[in-house]
């Protein structure tokens, strides 16, 4: 027997006691003292009985990060518990990316989440559960003065995280077969997958969300935005949002998080770019879109993006990583503008830079309407003769060296940035040409441009 003279596990103990008495006084809250439903709370709350009808009901439960539920609310196949740190690492967004205190979901009996709340319980850093799953001997102490009855407790406890009996899909859940193999006709060379829902990951997209749309400083900084002020927080927007409802007027049927999110869950717009085709005119009677007052610069978002642009840096920001960033942004933006132009350009008929009333130089025709290259043959053989992509990178740079001049101190050095910027955005790389022998050329021409990939 040991007794509970440490700090550690005093402290511990006060703070289950402090639980079990809230919890108590909540469910008590309307009963008179002399009420034998009141005397039954009062031998329920007690601290070993409580703990030991928690530790038999905690069986109810599980921990995971991935749930099958979501897929449809009455398949009754395998849920997994796959912390970040157990999942491999690659390049795309997945649950491999959460934080260490990422937010594990419960699935099973929602009459039984109160045992969930108890493991969330966190002292000094460290919530029940982790420290349940640590063996933590502070733990076992507050927990009782056995220690074969404190790891009885610990034990069960720990497998609210183990999943309940062998893998198993459901007749209610997706299945897929997805090729590992090469030969599509041989069935040994597919996998049989059942996708489950990335409950964890889903949850802190929520989050995210929420906060860029609804917090404080996303009000503030998008008040900003509108009176043209600086804010320490970027403004985000989630256009096309979507929401799918989970599990009805009873969330917690599908899990805890679903329950804490009321059953919303949010899907991003996956969508091509939307415009209408009727509006999207030529460039006709113009020499090169990147005139001064051109059909590129004219654009009411280009507009806005150099106008905030132009402003910020009139402000002499300092020469610092925050500086850098948003430099980077403004770039970034602006790319994504050009890369949008010259797709809307691409929507035209195939051809149409042939129209007599086009004034467009070669180079902007090579650029703007790929498509008149695979009927024009003398249009093709000159387009591929010469290297005009370098030439569209050097009118870019020219055209956003004078929208941001003026007063500003932009020369040689501003223009191989901008130049050299544009020649790196691989979405507008692909866009300008989809050859193979094009892109070659195109690399080889980066690695030639002046000052290398130092200047800035």
């Amino acid at each position: 027997m040991w007794e509970r003279t440490d700090n550690g596990g005093q402290k511990l103990n006060l703070v289950i006691q402090l639980f079990l008495k809230e919890r108590f006084d909540t469910k008590a809250e309307k009963l008179a003292p002399d009420d034998p439903k009141y005397q039954a709370l009062v031998e329920q709350f007690q601290f070993d009985t409580w703990i030991n009808d928690a530790a038999r009901r905690v069986g109810q439960l599980q921990v995971v990060t991935h749930s099958l539920k979501p897929i449809h609310p009455d398949a009754k196949g395998s849920n997994l518990y796959a912390p970040p740190e157990s999942l491999n690492t690659h390049n795309l967004v997945g649950s491999h990316t959460l934080p260490a205190n990422f937010s594990g979901d419960v699935v099973g009996n929602a009459a039984a989440l109160d045992v969930y709340k108890f493991l969330k319980l966190e002292f000094e850093g460290k919530s029940l559960l982790e420290r349940v799953l640590e063996n933590d001997t502070e733990l076992a102490k507050a927990l009782s003065d056995n220690p074969e009855q404190a790891q009885a407790w610990i034990d069960a406890f720990a497998a609210i995280t183990e999943p309940r009996g062998e893998h198993a899909s459901h007749t209610r859940g997706k299945q897929l077969y997805w090729l590992v193999g090469d030969d599509a006709l041989d069935d040994e060379n597919f996998h049989l997958l059942a996708p489950l829902y990335a409950t964890s990951l889903a949850h802190r997209v929520f989050q995210t969300i929420n906060h860029d749309r609804f917090s404080e400083e996303a009000k503030e900084a998008r008040k900003a935005k509108r009176e043209g002020k600086y804010a320490e927080q970027p403004v985000r927007s989630y256009p096309n949002l979507a929401v799918q409802k989970m599990g009805g007027t009873k969330p917690q049927n599908i899990s805890q998080l679903n329950s804490e999110r009321g059953g919303n869950n949010y899907l991003l717009a996956s969508l091509p770019p939307s415009w209408n085709v009727r509006d999207i005119r030529p460039p006709l009677k113009v020499n090169t879109v990147f005139a001064d007052s051109g059909v590129f610069g004219s654009r009411p978002e280009v507009r806005s993006l150099v106008r905030d642009f132009k402003r910020f840096l009139e402000m002499n920001p300092a020469t610092d990583m925050h500086t850098r960033d948003l430099r980077d942004d403004f770039t970034a933006m602006l790319m994504d503008e050009l890369a949008l132009f010259a797709m809307q350009m691409h929507s035209l008929p195939a051809g149409w830079s042939d129209d007599e009333k086009c004034e467009l130089v070669a180079e902007e025709a090579f650029w703007l309407d790929p498509g008149r290259a695979e009927e024009d043959v003398p249009f093709r053989e000159a387009r591929n003769s010469v290297d005009w992509s370098g030439d569209i990178r050097h009118r870019f740079a020219n055209w956003l060296n004078a929208a941001l001049g003026g007063k500003l101190p932009f020369g040689d050095v501003e223009f191989r940035y901008w130049k050299k910027t544009l020649a790196k955005d691989a979405t507008h790389q692909r866009l300008l040409d989809r050859d193979r022998r094009w892109m070659e050329s195109l690399m080889e021409d980066l690695n030639n441009l002046p000052g290398g990939d130092d200047d800035e």
